[in-house]
């Protein structure tokens, strides 16, 4: 079954940081996972 994971909070709290973490430890557990970013700024 697919899970979905949402880290949200402001900009400088560490988001991306526990988003690659997450995806890191998920892949290592043999998970498949895909990273996508939603922020519409450049």
């Amino acid at each position: 079954m697919a899970q979905v994971l949402t880290f949200i909070g402001k900009g400088g709290v560490g988001r991306t940081t526990m988003a690659i973490a997450a995806a890191k430890r998920l892949a290592q557990q043999g998970e498949r996972v895909l990273l996508a970013c939603q922020d519409p700024s450049p």
